[in-house]
């Protein structure tokens, strides 16, 4: 990537403690408008979680650490990150290899979407509230599951279950393999090279669950360089953002167990899966921030759905 000519560290030379650090580092964001929401929602908390890392300082550390004044070579890796984030326009998890979800690491880079799922909420909070019986859960997929984050979660919810885990783009699926053996899950978390189910071995799930590309193209093509950054794949939902979405519904009618459920996760279109699976009666779920962009369909629904 071509940097520009100006130098956005210009300044910096004041900075002698971590805490000088985040101040400037919060200016930088703002002075060069750097996109947030893919690690944290404020520029203090990005910029914070960067410099900790680049000091090889744990996310915990006590506020007195930001009194710490950094030695040369500190200096040295507190601006080559920074430069990378400003300058470049790296998204945060890309610098630092990882992703946190749930109070969980995982692996990411730039072969995947970086995890960020309001399933993270849904999945331990409300989503046994759905189920006759989730004791008796022997079966559950995530659809387009990237780094392998929500199968993991789902395995880790349902320690009886087997997990299928299916993604159309084998360099997600090879980030997800990491991920699935960091956690110790490789005996029941199986892996699919699939669009949708397309070539899934004939199963049926209590649960089908899926975060897929919801964006619609136009959308995608406007991104910021952050979001840009990340495969395409992930992100686009085709012109009106629900291409993947019916397939996944049209799809799951042969899925289900007969109380079985889906999940999907819609971001800014609930209008409109409203308005086009309206015979579905899809149930929107609440989330902290208000947003409830994730519903849920029974089966028996999706049965007699045409």
């Amino acid at each position: 990537m071509t940097r520009p000519k100006n130098n956005p560290l210009a300044g910096a030379a004041r900075c002698v403690t971590l805490g000088d650090w985040l101040g400037f580092a919060e200016k930088l964001y703002a002075r060069e408008n750097l996109a947030l929401g893919q690690v944290a929602e404020t520029a203090h908390d990005e910029a914070l979680y960067l410099l900790l890392h680049a000091l090889g300082l744990p996310l915990d550390s006590p506020a007195r650490v930001l009194a710490k004044k950094l030695t040369a070579a500190q200096r040295a890796a507190v601006e080559a990150i920074l430069l990378r984030r400003a300058a470049d326009r790296v998204p945060a998890a890309y610098l630092t290899h990882e992703a946190w979800l749930g109070g969980q690491r995982f692996h990411v880079d730039e072969r995947v979407i970086i995890p960020r799922s309001y399933f993270v909420e849904i999945i331990p909070g409300q989503l046994d509230g759905w189920l006759a019986d989730p004791g008796k859960v022997r079966r559950v997929v995530d659809v387009c599951t990237g780094s392998g984050c929500l199968a993991i979660l789902l395995a880790q919810h349902f320690p009886a279950a087997k997990v299928d885990a299916l993604d159309l783009s084998a360099d997600a699926l090879a980030v997800a393999a990491i991920n699935v053996k960091e956690h110790r899950l490789a005996r029941r978390v199986t892996l699919h090279r699939s669009d949708v189910f397309d070539a899934v071995p004939a199963a049926k799930y209590d649960v089908i669950l899926s975060n897929p590309p919801y964006e619609p193209s136009a959308h995608v093509d406007a991104q910021s360089p952050e979001f840009k950054a990340e495969p395409r794949l992930a992100h686009d939902g085709g012109r009106d953002g629900l291409v993947i979405i019916r397939k996944l519904l049209r799809q799951a009618r042969t899925r289900l167990t007969p109380s079985g459920i889906v999940l999907i996760e819609v971001g800014g279109l609930r209008a409109a899966m409203d308005r086009e699976f309206a015979a579905l009666e899809p149930h929107w779920l609440a989330t902290e921030d208000g947003a409830d962009c994730v519903c849920v369909i029974h089966a028996a629904r999706l049965k007699t759905w045409r």
